[in-house]
């Protein structure tokens, strides 16, 4: 398998359409129908999507062998023996990617900023889309706005879709505090996902998922109950653990704060905050079937992406 990687000079706070649509070459070493993603966890495991998406065809009487989760209850239930779902496959299979420019993802203290690293990651697997000939749509959203964009097949779609990850308008804005009567941006858009997002769809969420609210979660359950559904999590270094003891000072467009991390117990509870999110999110996704893999500022997308959904070796 092939191992291409970012130009050493691609910027770590933004990004340009131009790199974005040169990710199309390093995408075709991605499948979207195989994952080897080392769990945050658990350890490594080998898992594989369903592939193209499944339409129902008809029902007929249950045999041995076929799969229980497949039982027609309808069907069962007004005759005298248990009945099972057929399916036919669909000729394409739409992938709907929702990638998150909220605030909170423009940050980084190691590599470059979380936003950068999703939009590089959702332009690769938009890529990948495309040259398996699936239909690409899905959301891109931030504080401030949520474009939706409708599955369509063919290069244009994917074109589309780079545009606007680059022209989105949360790379300059900063979150609206005062619009606190609303539902959060990340509730938002996963109510939105939810009803766009048919059955047998390939949904591909690219968050850091700060905030993913019970609403978030509930809707987040009823897209995977239909759904393949891809979690790519965004983190920073100094989100997992704080640097060693001493006064660090962190810098915004807007402002800049110091934090001291002196305090051993201050350290300790905040290494134990972050790992309590991520085994909740961990054990969220194991419990509805969701693949979750990690994705770190440090880490080059490319070779991500390619070593977790690389091509299925025969």
């Amino acid at each position: 398998m092939r191992h291409d990687k970012l130009p050493s000079d691609a910027s770590p706070v933004s990004v340009s359409q131009a790199s974005l649509i040169r990710l199309s070459g390093p995408a075709r070493a991605i499948a979207l129908d195989v994952m080897r993603v080392n769990s945050l966890q658990t350890g490594a495991y080998v898992s594989h999507f369903r592939g193209r998406g499944m339409e129902f065809d008809e029902s007929r009487p249950y045999q041995p062998g076929d799969d229980p989760r497949n039982i027609d209850w309808r069907v069962t239930a007004r005759s005298s023996e248990a009945y099972t779902k057929l399916f036919r496959e669909e000729r394409e299979r739409p992938v709907l990617i929702m990638t998150d420019l909220r605030s909170n993802m423009h940050f980084a203290t190691k590599g470059c900023f979380k936003s950068v690293n999703a939009a590089r990651a959702a332009a690769l697997l938009a890529w990948a889309a495309h040259h398996r000939g699936d239909r690409l749509g899905g959301l891109v959203f931030g504080d401030s706005r949520h474009r939706e964009l409708k599955p369509r097949l063919g290069r244009q779609a994917a074109l589309r879709y780079v545009h606007e990850l680059v022209t989105h308008p949360d790379w300059a804005n900063s979150a609206d505090k005062g619009a606190l009567d609303e539902e959060p941006p990340l509730t938002q858009a996963m109510a939105m996902l939810r009803r766009v997002a048919h059955p047998g769809s390939l949904v591909i969420i690219v968050s850091d998922f700060i905030g993913l609210s019970r609403a978030a979660k509930s809707y987040l359950t009823g897209i995977a109950r239909h759904n393949e559904v891809l979690a790519v999590f965004l983190s920073d270094p100094l989100e997992r653990q704080l640097p060693p003891p001493g006064r660090y000072r962190l810098v915004s467009h807007e402002e800049e704060m110091a934090i001291d991390t002196y305090a051993r117990g201050a350290r300790s509870d905040y290494r134990h905050a972050f790992e309590e999110r991520v085994q909740d999110l961990e054990a969220f996704c194991h419990r509805y079937g969701i693949h979750l893999m990690p994705l770190s500022t440090e880490d080059d997308p490319v070779y991500s992406l390619q070593q977790a959904l690389g091509k299925r070796i025969q």
